[in-house]
C-alpha cells in the first residue's frame, strides 16, 4: 500500500529500530513506547486487520510474537507481558495495517485500562441469545 507507514517501514522507506525480521514478518520497536521493549509485530502482505489477514500471514506474526517475547523476557525480564492487537477506529487502531504490540509489565507499574475493568454480570439470556447468533453465523 502506498500510503501505509507500515508498508514504508518494510520497504526501508522510513527508518525503523529493526528487531526481527523473516519472510513474512518484521518487527521493530514502538518510537511512542508504553514501556521499555515495546515491540509491534506486522505482517510484510499488507491487511488493514483481522478481518483482512490471510492465515499464513496470521500464523507467522503470532509465530515470531512467541520467539520475541522469549527475547524480552531473557532480556528485560518483566513479570508479565501485554500481547495487544486492535481493529478498528473506534477501538483506537490508529495504523491501518495489521500489527501485534507486545508491551513488557512489571509488578510496580500500572496497569493498563485496557486490561482491567470492573467485572459486572451480564444478562444471561441476552448472552446466550448472543452466542445463539454467533455460533449460527460460524456454520
Amino acid at each position: 500500500m502506498d500510503n501505509c507507514i507500515f508498508c514504508k517501514i518494510i520497504k526501508g522507506e522510513i527508518p525503523s529500530f529493526k528487531v526481527y525480521e523473516d519472510e513474512l514478518v518484521y518487527a521493530f520497536e514502538d518510537i511512542n513506547p508504553i514501556t521499555e521493549g515495546h515491540t509491534l509485530i506486522i505482517p510484510k502482505k499488507h491487511s488493514q486487520d483481522l478481518w483482512e489477514i490471510e492465515a499464513e500471514s496470521l500464523t507467522a506474526v503470532h509465530l515470531a510474537s512467541k520467539k520475541i517475547m522469549d527475547a524480552i523476557k531473557k532480556v528485560l525480564k518483566p513479570t508479565g507481558v501485554v500481547a495487544m492487537q486492535l481493529n478498528g477506529k473506534s477501538v483506537g487502531q490508529a495504523v491501518f495495517h495489521y500489527h501485534l504490540h507486545l508491551m513488557p509489565r512489571y509488578e510496580d507499574t500500572p496497569p493498563l485500562p485496557v486490561a482491567r475493568w470492573e467485572l459486572t454480570p451480564g444478562n444471561m439470556d441476552k448472552i446466550r441469545e448472543t452466542t445463539e447468533k454467533i455460533k449460527a453465523a460460524l456454520r
